[in-house]
């Protein structure tokens, strides 16, 4: 059953994910260079007194970031009613939430704050180049001695979920980051996450 956006809010932990499909020519492209049925992704980061936020990677630079408090493109954490209101109202696209569970501890919390520490205001690719990222994660020999993922010198979305959750011990570090794509992160994909954990099903936010 479909929730409202208050109750997606207030439903929403950190780690769970946030996931978009428009019908924008961007939107279209996007699903065609990646062959995925969505083309956004983005993961909510709740943590404390502070509101729902979003921590995901966009072109657009209208919303402020909250961790540098200015506005840029590229790797961004917003506040997340506010990007899901732009995703769904201005950009036309529906929005789909999943959650993970079990819920996320203080060591993988860390762990994300950390990693938005050091990919926040990372750019974000042009179609072409996010094509070539993306096929370059797909048939790249992924090693990467002592471990830990690399920071990318362009992120797309899906790679920063990747990232996050690759650092949060979340997902395996077996693949690099800019192998996945947001359908990736669609229940109609197999996301192998590590043992103990479990994304939900899709719940359409109205």
């Amino acid at each position: 059953m479909p929730l409202s956006l208050t109750e997606a809010l207030e439903a929403s932990r950190t780690g769970d994910l946030w996931i978009f499909r428009g019908t924008s020519r961007a939107d279209r492209a996007i699903r065609a260079v990646t062959n995925a049925p969505v083309n956004h992704v983005g993961m909510a980061v709740v943590l404390e007194d502070l509101p729902p936020l979003m921590w995901h990677a966009e072109l657009g630079r209208s919303l402020p970031d909250v961790w540098t408090g200015g506005h840029h493109p590229g790797v961004q954490l917003h506040d997340l009613g506010d990007a899901v209101h732009r995703w769904r109202d201005r950009y036309h696209q529906r929005a789909w939430l999943r959650q993970l569970s079990p819920e996320v501890g203080r060591e993988a919390e860390d762990s994300l704050l950390r990693t938005i520490a050091r990919l926040d205001g990372v750019s974000f690719p042009s179609t072409g180049r996010l094509a070539w990222r993306w096929l370059s994660g797909r048939f790249a020999d992924w090693r990467l001695p002592g471990g830990g993922a690399p920071t990318p010198t362009a992120a797309f979305c899906a790679e920063v979920v990747a990232v996050t959750y690759q650092e949060m011990g979340i997902l395996p570090t077996g693949r690099p980051s800019n192998w996945y794509d947001p359908g990736s992160f669609w229940s109609g994909d197999v996301l192998e996450l590590n043992p103990g954990w479990r994304l939900g099903e899709e719940i359409a936010v109205d």
